[in-house]
C-alpha cells in the first residue's frame, strides 16, 4: 500500500505505520510544537484535551518516523559498540512508549515531546546512513 505525505497542517497519526523515510519531516516544526507543549507560556495556560491529543498523535507519528531512521543508523553500528548499545536502549523505551495510544492530557503530549527530542538526540549522534553499504 502507497502512502501520500499528509498536506500542511495534517496530523500526522500513524498507527499502522505505513509512513516510512520518503515522507519528508519538519524537523523545526515538530521540535517548536515539541519546546510549546514543555514550555506554555504560563502556568494558568491551559490546553483543551482535544488540543493536547493532537498535538500528541502528530509527535507520535512523527516520533515513528524518527525512530525509524535511528534503528537504520543504529544497524550500520558495530554490535559491540556502546554508540549501539545506548542506542538500542532509547528504541527499546521509544517503542514502549509508542506502544501504548497518547491520552487526551498536557502529560501525554509532553512525554510524546521529551521522547521525540530524545530520538533527535540519538539521530544526530549517528552517523549518517550509508543507504550504498552492505550492514553488518
Amino acid at each position: 500500500m502507497t502512502s501520500t505525505p499528509p498536506s500542511p497542517g495534517q496530523v500526522t497519526d500513524d498507527p499502522e505505520q505505513l509512513l516510512d523515510a520518503s515522507m519528508p519531516l519538519d524537523r523545526r516544526l515538530h521540535l517548536q510544537l515539541a519546546a510549546t507543549v514543555l514550555n506554555p507560556p504560563t502556568q494558568e495556560s491551559t490546553l483543551r484535551p482535544l488540543d493536547c491529543e493532537q498535538i500528541a498523535l502528530e509527535l507520535t507519528g512523527h516520533a515513528r518516523v524518527v525512530a525509524d531512521d535511528v534503528r537504520l543508523r543504529c544497524l550500520r553500528l558495530p554490535d559491540d559498540s556502546p554508540e549501539r548499545i545506548l542506542t538500542e536502549t532509547v528504541l527499546g523505551e521509544a517503542g514502549r512508549s509508542l506502544s501504548v495510544p497518547p491520552r487526551p492530557t498536557l502529560p501525554s503530549a509532553q512525554n510524546r515531546a521529551r521522547l521525540l527530542r530524545t530520538l533527535y538526540e540519538r539521530l544526530d549522534s549517528l552517523p549518517p546512513a550509508d543507504t550504498n553499504q552492505p550492514t553488518t
